[in-house]
């Protein structure tokens, strides 16, 4: 239902630091953080395949704007926003493929400015709001939920978690109910070189359907700059360990991240 997605005790002291003296590793450092205080944009390519009988595939492209706000001098607040453009190919004799926008999810995260007792943290809630073109590319349905993070950063690593859950608040004519879960567990490495390496499982649970969803990814990041621009390229791939008939078996990732430090 969401993706997500994404140094020491202060990643964020850190970023910013690393942002004005020009410290590439500590910008790829603070990316692995899905609530630093950093404006970032990735675009999200993605390619999934073993969608029904013809094994069709999906094309995604997901816009991921990430903006955070300073409350005060304790707390931040992150917005992140995710659009995604889909092209369904065909599924099966009969079916016809379908492209146009998808619902649009959006995470609001309230999230002390300091880590506590060396762990960084994130909540608030998460909206699904029906703006499919397509009948077969979105839910119908308003939604609505608690999300919330939690990582810690140290020595290189970063590993920690995120989740959400959202109910369906109106019916889908031609849907089920929304009740899903979401869990993306994740681990990275970032080298001195601004190159990192992230493994994550994006994991979706339909309680209506009382199905699972389990994509692992394996991606590779580096971060370099262009005329002051500093920009993130990550290239990977996934098994799906589960998912429900008919669903996908493989897919490929590419993702280009525009970042703004301060």
């Amino acid at each position: 239902m969401l993706a997500s997605f994404q140094a020491g005790a202060d990643p964020a002291a850190a970023g910013e630091e690393g942002a004005s003296a020009g410290g590439g590793d500590d910008l790829a450092k603070k990316l692995q953080n899905p609530v630093a205080d950093l404006i970032s944009v990735p675009i999200q390519f993605n390619y999934d395949e073993g969608f029904g009988p013809r094994d069709a595939g999906r094309w995604t492209l997901n816009v991921q704007p990430v903006i955070p706000i300073r409350l005060n001098d304790d707390w931040n607040l992150i917005s992140r926003t995710i659009v995604p453009l889909i092209h369904q190919e065909s599924i099966a004799a009969g079916v016809s493929s379908d492209t146009g926008l998808g619902d649009i999810a959006q995470s609001l995260f309230f999230s002390p400015r300091e880590p506590i007792n060396g762990w960084i943290i994130g909540f608030g809630p998460v909206a699904l709001l029906p703006t499919a073109t397509e009948e077969a590319l979105g839910s119908e349905q308003f939604g609505l939920g608690p999300t919330a993070v939690i990582l810690r950063q140290q020595h290189g690593w970063t590993y920690g978690a995120l989740a959400n859950h959202i109910w369906g608040l109106t019916d889908g004519d031609e849907h089920a109910d929304v009740n899903a879960t979401f869990l993306q567990p994740f681990v990275s490495y970032t080298f001195p070189t601004s190159t990192s390496v992230t493994l994550n499982s994006e994991m979706t649970y339909d309680w209506t359907a009382e199905e699972w969803t389990i994509p692992v990814n394996l991606m590779v990041s580096q971060l370099v700059v262009f005329g002051g621009q500093p920009v993130q390229f990550s290239l990977g791939g996934r098994g799906y360990a589960d998912s429900p008939p008919g669903g996908p078996e493989w897919g490929v990732r590419l993702v280009v991240t525009l970042l703004f430090p301060k």
